[in-house]
C-alpha cells in the first residue's frame, strides 16, 4: 500500500497522468514513473517489439523536466509545445512523428474554451502524449487500454486515438445538426426563441472546430508519401482511413456552417420585414391623424373670424370635414400597400 502511494506521489510530482507498457500480443500493463524510467533504461538501444505509452499533464512544469531527463525526444517536439500554431498536423522529425491534435472536453457544450490541444511524439518504441486540459478522445483511449484492448504497435495506438477523435467529431456534428434543425423548425412556424447572436456563436465555434481539427494538407501529404520505415503498411492504411473519416466530418461541419449562415440571413430578413411592418403601421396612424390635427390646430387659434363659430351645426360640419379628409388620406395611404 505504501508503494502504491509512493508511486502515485511520484506520478503527481512528474506530471505523469498514466503510463502503459505493451508487450507482443498482450494488453497494456500500467506503470508508474519509476517503472517507466526503468523500462526506458533497459530497452535503450535494444530492438524489441514492445513499446510504452506515457501521457503527461503539460500544465505542470515538472513534466517537461522529466521528459528532458529520461526521454530522447527531438527538439522539434519541444518547439511544437511552445508553438503558437495549433492546427492539426503530423510531421516526420528524425524518423519520429510529431503530431498535434485538437480535441474537446468531456461534456462539450459548444464553448470555444472547451477546445484544447494534444501533443504527441511517436517512434517505434515510445508514444508520448501531453495536454494542458482533460480531453475526451485521449480518455477514451485510456479506457480502451485499461479494459484490455491490444495494440501491436505505437502507431496502431495513435490511429486508434484518431478514430476516437473522429467519433467525437461526428457526435458534435450530430448534436449541432439537431440544434440547427430545431432552430429551423422554430423559424418556419414563427416561434423562434433563440437569438441571432446565439446562432452566430454556434457558427463561430463550428468554424473554430473546422480550422483546428482539419489536417494541414501539406504536412499530411508529405508524411503519407514518405513515411518512416518502421511504420507498417497496415498502420498506414488505418491512418489514411482515419484521415478520410476526418475529412468527411469536416465537410459536414462546412455544410452545417452554410445552413447556419442561411438561417442568420433568414432571421435578418424576418426582423427587417417586421420592422417595415411596424414603420408602415406608424405611418398609417400618422397619416390618419393628420387631418384632425391640422383642423384642430387651425380652429384652436385665438383669433377672430373663425368660421362656423356661431353656427349651431358647426361642430357636425367640422366632424364631416375631418371624416372626409381622413377617408381620403387612408385611401391614399393604402392604395399602394400591395405594391
Amino acid at each position: 500500500m505504501a508503494n502504491m502511494n509512493l508511486s502515485g506521489f511520484e506520478s503527481e510530482q512528474s506530471g505523469l497522468i498514466c503510463g502503459f507498457v505493451f508487450a507482443t500480443d498482450s494488453p497494456g500493463q500500467s506503470v508508474g514513473v519509476s517503472e517507466a524510467a526503468d523500462w526506458l533504461k533497459k530497452t535503450q538501444g535494444k530492438s524489441s517489439a514492445a513499446f510504452i505509452w506515457l501521457h503527461f499533464d503539460l500544465a505542470k512544469a515538472s513534466s517537461h523536466k522529466w521528459m528532458h531527463t529520461y526521454l530522447d525526444l527531438p527538439e522539434s517536439f519541444y518547439e511544437a509545445l511552445g508553438d503558437g500554431s495549433r492546427s492539426t498536423r503530423i510531421e516526420d522529425a528524425s524518423d519520429q512523428l510529431i503530431a498535434v491534435f485538437n480535441d474537446v472536453a468531456f461534456e462539450f457544450s459548444f464553448e470555444p474554451s472547451e477546445i484544447a490541444t494534444l501533443w504527441m511524439c511517436v517512434n517505434q518504441h515510445i508514444l508520448i502524449s501531453g495536454r494542458t486540459k482533460p480531453l475526451s478522445s485521449i480518455d477514451q483511449l485510456r479506457v480502451a487500454v485499461k479494459t484490455g484492448e491490444r495494440f501491436e504497435s505505437s502507431m496502431a495506438l495513435m490511429t486508434h486515438l484518431m478514430h476516437d477523435q473522429g467519433d467525437v467529431l461526428v457526435q458534435i456534428v450530430r448534436d449541432a445538426t439537431s440544434q440547427v434543425d430545431s432552430i429551423e423548425d422554430g423559424l418556419l412556424i414563427g416561434r423562434l426563441k433563440i437569438k441571432r447572436a446565439d446562432l452566430g456563436k454556434l457558427r463561430r465555434v463550428l468554424v473554430r472546430l473546422q480550422r483546428l481539427l482539419a489536417f494541414e494538407p501539406a504536412a499530411l501529404f508529405r508524411f503519407l508519401h514518405q513515411p518512416p520505415q518502421w511504420i507498417a503498411e497496415t498502420d498506414l492504411d488505418e491512418l489514411r482511413q482515419s484521415t478520410e473519416e476526418f475529412s468527411l466530418a469536416i465537410s459536414d461541419l462546412a455544410a452545417l456552417q452554410e445552413r447556419i449562415k442561411l438561417l442568420q440571413e433568414e432571421m435578418s430578413a424576418q426582423v427587417q420585414e417586421q420592422t417595415n411592418r411596424s414603420l408602415f403601421t406608424l405611418t398609417i396612424v400618422t397619416v390618419l391623424a393628420l387631418p384632425i390635427n391640422i383642423i384642430a390646430g387651425l380652429f384652436g387659434m385665438n383669433v377672430g373670424g373663425i368660421p362656423l363659430a356661431q353656427n349651431p351645426e358647426g361642430f357636425l360640419r367640422i366632424i364631416g370635414i375631418v371624416v372626409t379628409f381622413t377617408l381620403i388620406a387612408g385611401w391614399l395611404a393604402f392604395r399602394n400597400k400591395d405594391e
